[in-house]
């Protein structure tokens, strides 16, 4: 295969996967009433700077970010991303105010964005892992980071809840439950 062909298959392969993975997700969000949300999801991964990386770096089994990561020590596109995309925990830090305490902190997420959070954890875990995929597939990806990443507890507690739910009941339980959730208004 020569480098023309390639590319041209790296782009087709990872537009057809941030494309599903972008229907997954508005799937998920449709039927827990985030409508726009589920419209707008991801758009950023569209833009040059992200889509570039998506090429260069597709592998069809994961985030192309991470190889980004594994050959700069840092994704570009993931630094684009997460600022542009308020279902990801990390657009949600800040430098504590406290001086005694100057530190990056996790701040609560409003209850739709944690919602689309969820919806994204659910689809990137169907689509990489395919027939492999389980409804304790998200929960295990978020357990092998949960101790370390930077996330506000409740936030942090309400995700571990909530994928831990569909895990162990279902999506049919936990969309009802993030439906309340939504209605309410907070967690």
């Amino acid at each position: 295969m020569n480098f023309r062909h390639k590319i041209n298959s790296n782009a087709w392969n990872h537009f057809v996967t941030i494309t599903h993975h972008k229907l997954v997700v508005m799937d998920g969000c449709f039927r827990v009433g985030l409508f726009r949300q589920g419209l707008l999801h991801d758009l950023s991964k569209y833009s040059w700077t992200e889509f570039k990386t998506g090429v260069r770096y597709y592998q069809g089994t994961r985030s192309p970010n991470a190889a980004e990561k594994e050959e700069r020590g840092y994704s570009e596109a993931w630094l684009h991303h997460k600022g542009r995309n308020k279902h990801h925990f990390e657009y949600w830090t800040d430098v504590s105010t406290r001086e005694e305490k100057w530190k990056i902190m996790g701040v609560k997420m409003p209850v739709n964005y944690l919602v689309e959070m969820v919806m994204d954890r659910i689809a990137a875990s169907k689509i990489y892992q395919g027939k492999n995929y389980t409804d304790g597939s998200a929960y295990e990806y978020f357990a092998r980071s949960k101790d370390y990443i930077v996330m506000h507890p409740e936030t942090k507690a309400m995700l571990e809840k909530i994928l831990r739910m569909l895990r162990d009941e279902g999506e049919k339980k936990t969309f009802a439950y993030m439906r309340m959730l939504l209605k309410k208004g907070t967690y």
